[in-house]
């Protein structure tokens, strides 16, 4: 894979292709401050495509343009951006890489066809990128790595590249090497292992090419032998191993064509040194990007059925097959509206085009299903935040619409007349609440239109209205994620709070008692009379409520009956020491009295209510909290201090067993009160350093312990 000859487009033009061949879909992936929205500047800088390279300090870079990513300094969602190389349209995807925005990064790796891993030459990698690393490998994504960030003073490619090949595994081999200055520190070129040639930076971009000096031969031969070895292994051509063995000169074009092959199969992973900041390695980087990996046309694409699930066959990237696209990310931008950024697999999408748009399986998440015709206006190739208007859009690109009414994350574009579902990636469960309050009644509405916004674009994100605690609940993947969805609400005009998130608990009897409720008022005129006594005996869990009627000689009048049993389910909605919810009673009415012009079906209502209440203090009230299965994924090392932590929250360990998805991590399986579970998002990352993963369910309502059900009784007696 030798170094060719840059096409620089115009700066600010739109880079377009009607081929699919020659288009290049790439996620840049690795730990957050490794350098990926760095390179993707100097990339775009050294193509043409911008003028001057941005900063992320000064918050100035294509990619990083969300003010909170400005902020924090660090990439919050995905972008996109594009740049011509040799003829071929690259689309960039920038994804952020902290664990909270994984969802963002999900949606980068759906849309690529190809995983540069960006690692840094000072820092290494997190196990978060290790883990992404085999999860591509599942599916054979192929994949490069770029050692970034060569000028900084601890930069230790050597490091670097050995970390790779202990954590990546085999086929992970440099295809040049750093040259040094004069000074010994300062990175100015690359040896070309293939080529066997110098590429010197020094004078700037294009680097010049020329013979190695007499002291770099002794590094090139060593990693060159190494590297042809790596690539001979992978080549279809049975009979080169034993040529190169017999001292057969292998010629650079078959190397090349060889390397490009294994790395379009995922089967060989190049390394390749750049350096954002000098420029060093982004052409190598560009040749590696464009010639090595994959168009669409070679990438597997996802299975498709119709709307209503039935089986289709599997789709072709052909620009003349059906349109099949799908929403990758929906924004929307205070000025432009709503902005869905989409990657369409087959046939082509154009303007004033009538497409279906669907949409299934995330109402759990707040997303309804919905299917709905809408004609696409404009078309337009992204750059960052910048929009530049296109033709078409072909099988195998990225494109962005502007202003649909209901494309959301995750949908389905199709044709009008033939609409289709794409099967959905996989999406990672929101395990972290937090409780929001509006500071005013407009504010309430602000609050509500915001949300819309944040939900239709956001999928890692849940809205969840408790009906029993009465609290609007956002779940989020972490405190980073958090805190950009309430930055973007009070962005959108919104004055809200937050507040401790409270668990919905359940109230019940312990033992069987008898209730008097007495309701009797008579000021002048039309009275108020009913008197009902009650017995009430506790039921076993999960066995909900049973009214039972045992009244004889007609002591309640028949009609009022229910009005018994409606107060005594009102009291129940309203709890009896804590303000929860009453579950699990069998109430027998047995006796009472009426009054044939004072009773009504009020008075005997407010009389249920208070038998219940009666009963109450007698039949020993207890506290019941929710029990979560929670299921934890952990490396190996970290077992001993998660099942410690989960004995800490009351938690019954049910048992432990090898993740039969990946080499040494560990299943965990535990029963653990939902109100212990708070932030376990949280606190789960922090002990595993990133690497855990949980998710819940409920599983059944758990007696509280006596002195946590004493405090939440003060504190509703006491708010």
């Amino acid at each position: 894979m030798a170094q060719r000859s840059q096409d620089k487009g115009a700066a600010g033009g739109a880079p377009v292709v009607t081929e699919p061949g020659r288009i290049r879909n790439v996620v840049l992936v690795g730990h957050s401050g490794a350098g990926k929205t760095t390179l993707v500047e100097a990339l775009l800088a050294a193509s043409g495509t911008i003028g001057r390279a941005g900063t992320v300090a000064d918050g100035t870079t294509v990619c990083d343009h969300d003010p909170a990513a400005v902020r924090q300094q660090r990439s919050v969602s995905l972008a996109c951006a594009p740049l011509l190389h040799d003829g071929v349209k690259v689309n960039l995807l920038d994804a952020p890489g902290y664990a909270d925005f994984v969802g963002e990064l999900r949606a980068g790796l759906r849309a690529a066809d190809a995983a540069l891993f960006v690692v840094s030459a000072v820092d290494g990698m997190d196990a978060a990128t290790v883990a992404l690393w085999e999860e591509c490998a599942a599916v054979d994504m192929p994949r490069a790595v770029a050692v970034a960030r060569l000028d900084h003073p601890r930069a230790d490619f050597d490091e670097a590249v050995a970390l790779c090949q202990r954590v990546f595994g085999d086929n992970v081999l440099p295809l040049y090497l750093p040259m040094l200055g004069d000074d010994g520190v300062s990175t100015v070129g690359l040896l070309g292992l293939i080529t066997r040639r110098v590429f010197d930076y020094t004078a700037g971009l294009p680097a010049e090419v020329r013979e190695p000096d007499p002291q770099h031969l002794p590094a090139i031969v060593e990693s060159r032998d190494e590297l042809i070895e790596g690539i001979i292994a992978e080549s279809e051509d049975e009979s080169l191993m034993d040529r190169y063995l017999d001292g057969e000169e292998i010629g650079t074009d078959v190397l090349v064509d060889d390397l490009e092959k294994a790395v379009a199969r995922g089967h060989f992973y190049p390394v390749v040194p750049v350096c954002a900041a000098t420029g060093v390695g982004l052409d190598a980087l560009l040749e590696v990007l464009t010639a090595g990996f994959p168009s669409p046309l070679e990438h597997e694409l996802p299975a498709v059925a119709g709307v209503d699930g039935s089986p289709r066959p599997p789709l072709t990237c052909d620009p003349a097959g059906p349109l099949v696209a799908e929403v990758v990310k929906t924004t929307v931008d205070r000025h432009v509206g709503r902005v869905s950024l989409v990657r369409v697999f087959s046939g082509t999408l154009r303007p004033e085009q009538t497409v279906h748009v669907s949409g299934h399986g995330l109402a759990e998440r707040g997303h309804p299903d919905h299917d709905a015709d809408e004609r696409v206006g404009h078309l337009y190739t992204p750059l960052g935040a910048s929009l530049r208007e296109v033709g078409a859009c072909v099988a195998g690109d990225i494109c962005a619409l502007t202003k649909s009414g209901s494309a959301e994350t995750g949908d389905t574009v199709s044709a009008k007349d033939d609409p289709l579902l794409i099967a959905p990636w996989e999406m990672p469960e929101p395990l972290l609440p937090v409780a929001v309050v509006a500071r005013s009644r407009a504010d309430e509405d602000a609050l509500a239109r915001n949300l819309g916004r944040l939900v239709a674009g956001d999928p890692t994100m849940r809205l969840e209205r408790n009906p029993d605690t009465r609290q609007l609940v956002l779940w989020c993947m972490g405190e980073a994620h958090a805190d950009v969805v309430l930055e973007r609400l009070r962005a959108g005009g919104v004055e809200l709070d937050t507040e401790p998130v409270r668990v919905a608990l359940r109230e019940t009897l312990t033992v069987p008692a008898r209730g008097h409720g007495r309701h009797v008022k008579q000021s002048g005129g039309h009275g108020q009379y009913a008197v009902c006594d009650i017995e009430v005996e506790p039921l076993p869990p999960g066995a909900g409520f049973e009214f039972v009627d045992r009244v004889v000689g007609g002591a309640v009048p028949h009609n009022y009956v229910p009005s018994v049993e409606r107060g005594v389910r009102a009291q129940m909605e309203r709890g009896l020491v804590a303000g929860h919810p009453v579950v699990d009673l069998r109430v027998t009415l047995f006796d009472g009295k009426a009054h044939s012009v004072d009773s009504s079906d009020a008075a005997f209502q407010t009389a249920g209510a208070l038998a219940l209440r009666d009963a109450a203090g007698k039949g020993e009230p207890a506290l019941l909290e929710p029990v979560d299965e929670v299921v934890v994924r952990v490396p190996d090392s970290s077992v001993g201090a998660v099942l410690g932590d989960l004995s800490g929250r009351r938690g019954r360990v049910l048992g432990t067993e090898a993740d039969p998805g990946a080499e040494g991590r560990t299943v965990l399986r535990a029963e653990v009160p939902a109100t212990e579970l708070l932030r376990y998002a949280v606190e789960l990352r922090s002990m595993t350093s990133g690497t855990g993963t949980f998710r819940r369910h409920f599983v059944r309502y758990d007696p509280m312990p006596a002195h946590l059900a004493e405090q939440i009784r003060k504190e509703h007696r006491h708010p």
